[in-house]
């Protein structure tokens, strides 16, 4: 069995101290993101990237050659765990800095790494997800956007959907067919493509999570380069999967579950005293279980230092938060029905539950269907088994 530090030190400790004081002078009272009805609050994040780059916090793992400062993985887990905590003042940079980035360091050429590294280092570039498309979305691997060779180049053409970010993304980080026969993971290439270059069309879907967040693309004739390509041709599927064990985990949902909770009895101040006795169970056990996603999360980037991240723990994880982000919001929500509607803390915390509850019910099918992930455990474990009886 694997023994862990989960100890992250006093750097750490600093590291933490250093972000929540950025984040009170840069990041007004009642910020709830940036992909709001109000432009300001888009303005407040990238504004706040800037200052985060300026002292090397926005890519604080990566090397210091592509704009990092070289910081361990677990100092890069304290930036996401307090930027998601305070509803991720990042905006849509934690895409380009927790697997765009990295996935480009690992896979991509020396002229991708000096054009795509450094803006993402400095904050002034944001980048989309071409994943998804309307009739595969959880079963990936069966897109159907195709790149069909032309001269020296590619011809894309396809569609995608619930693509985050589209509508403001100078970048896309496409998977596409490229050959078909095989199975259906093979023949598929990655490839980077500017938003602006003719034949893409973005179409925005309207949903309770705000404006800018769900798009469909569509690809109509979307000419591509020999440089455009990520990787190997026909080889994307192994870029993807690496792709997803560093998404997975890059969002520090269980950081705001856990902050929010801890809130509520301070927010409730005297009422909490009067709550039914179930009910603060009920939050007793929901604040065990943010602490138990969090160690399930360390146990996978733990792995990733290494480079031994096993897919059953990523979707053990992302099983494990997923609920714990539902079921937090569930309760939450029975216990803001007792704060009164006053200005301030209250009214703040009031709206913090709100958009924990809409972003909660999003969990389910971001990065994965949670039915996709218990169906990949459920493989990872029975395989276990079978190699354990056939060795017996």
């Amino acid at each position: 069995m694997r023994r862990m530090d989960f100890t992250m030190g006093e750097a750490a400790s600093g590291l933490r101290g250093e972000l929540r004081r950025l984040i009170a002078a840069e990041v007004p009272e009642g910020f709830l993101g940036a992909f709001t009805d109000d432009p300001a609050d888009l303005a407040v994040a990238q504004r706040f990237c800037g200052v985060l780059a300026e002292h090397g916090l926005l890519c604080a793992a990566w090397p210091e050659r592509f704009g990092g400062r070289g910081s361990s993985v677990w100092e890069q887990t304290v930036v996401r765990e307090e930027m998601w905590a305070q509803h991720e003042p990042r905006g849509a940079q934690y895409m380009g800095v927790n697997w765009v980035g990295p996935t480009i360091m690992r896979h991509g050429t020396e002229r991708q790494q000096r054009e795509h590294l450094p803006p993402i280092a400095r904050g002034e570039v944001i980048w989309c997800q071409g994943f998804s498309e309307p009739d595969s979305g959880s079963d990936l691997a069966s897109l159907r956007t195709a790149a069909r060779r032309d001269g020296d180049g590619w011809q894309i053409s396809g569609q995608k959907i619930w693509t985050s970010y589209a509508t403001m993304a100078q970048w896309c980080f496409l998977l596409a067919r490229t050959s078909a026969g095989g199975r259906k993971q093979q023949g598929l290439t990655v490839f980077l493509l500017p938003m602006e270059a003719p034949g893409i069309v973005v179409r925005p879907i309207r949903s309770m999570l705000g404006p800018h967040h769900l798009n469909e693309v569509f690809f109509d004739g979307v000419r591509a380069t020999e440089a455009d390509v990520l990787g190997r041709v026909d080889e994307g599927w192994s870029v993807v999967q690496e792709v997803l064990a560093f998404e997975r985990v890059g969002i520090a949902r269980y950081a705001r579950c856990e902050r929010l909770l801890q809130a509520a009895p301070e927010v409730l101040a005297e009422r909490w005293e009067t709550m039914p006795a179930p009910l603060r169970t009920r939050w007793a056990r929901m604040l065990t279980r943010a602490r138990r996603a969090r160690l399930l999360a360390y146990q996978v980037i733990a792995a990733q230092s290494t480079g031994t991240v096993a897919p059953a723990d990523t979707a053990a994880y992302r099983i494990a938060v997923t609920r714990l982000d539902q079921e937090s919001a569930a309760l939450l929500t029975e216990l803001a029905a007792h704060v009164p509607d006053e200005q301030g803390a209250r009214r703040r915390f009031r709206r913090a539950v709100d958009d924990h509850w809409r972003y909660a019910n999003a969990a389910t099918v971001a990065s994965g269907s949670i039915e996709m992930q218990q169906i990949l455990l459920a493989r990872s474990l029975l395989g276990g088994v079978r190699r354990a009886g056939e060795a017996a």
